[in-house]
């Protein structure tokens, strides 16, 4: 059977990320690689965001959240993909510039958009966002004419009273249509989310491993 790559923004192994994919593609077979594998704590901390538009947010192998600098990631992106063959997931649902222009690189955020874009012409979007430096990139990467965005801060790996209250303060915003804007919210911040809203919830890992496992082979 074929293999799915995945490229993470952080390290491998991710057992978290990779449940969640296969969650949602059950029995496809996937090759996980970090854009910064093989690289040290004291390396990760020498590459911090230069702006809030450069931040990336990433939980480590041992759990640890850090906070990254997207032109860093991008580079080691471009690398890994000059190499890669096949249908590769990013692992993100940031936009990257300067990357490979291939039909078998699945970027979420582009398939995000358009899925947001068929469910929802005119509206409010609702997006669970993990940092507050994200807000003004995130809302940009998803506005378009007729809808306004609205964000909620939720950190991935929060406890149950922290979905909770994110999912509280979203439902005040009455949105028409909400997206987990990050890879590293999992099915539990998506049943906390719907337990408080009457609208669709789009988790955004499980919307990336379905549209990257439609470019395999069948068996």
């Amino acid at each position: 059977m074929s293999v799915l790559r995945v490229l993470a923004i952080g390290q491998s192994p991710r057992p978290d990320m990779e449940a969640e994919i296969a969650a949602a593609v059950p029995g496809v077979p996937i090759a996980l690689q970090g854009a910064l594998d093989g690289w040290t704590r004291e390396q990760i901390a020498a590459i911090p965001p230069e702006t809030d538009a450069d931040t990336l947010f990433s939980i480590l192998p041992s759990g640890e959240t850090v906070v990254i600098s997207k032109k860093a990631v991008t580079e080691r992106f471009a690398g890994l993909l000059r190499e890669a063959r096949g249908p590769t997931l990013i692992a993100c649902t940031g936009t990257f510039h300067g990357l490979p222009d291939r039909p078998d690189i699945v970027f979420p955020s582009a398939v995000l958009n358009g899925l947001a874009e068929s469910l929802l012409r005119r509206g409010r979007l609702g997006i669970f966002i993990p940092l507050a430096e994200q807000a003004e990139t995130l809302a940009g990467d998803r506005a378009r004419p007729g809808v306004e965005v609205a964000s909620v801060v939720l950190r991935p790996g929060s406890d149950d009273a922290a979905r909770r209250d994110a999912a509280a303060r979203m439902a005040a915003l009455k949105p028409d249509l909400v997206i987990l804007d990050c890879f590293s919210y999992t099915r539990a911040d998506k049943r906390a989310a719907e337990a408080a809203l009457s609208c669709p919830v789009l988790l955004s890992v499980a919307v990336g491993a379905r549209a990257a496992a439609s470019l395999l082979p069948e068996a």
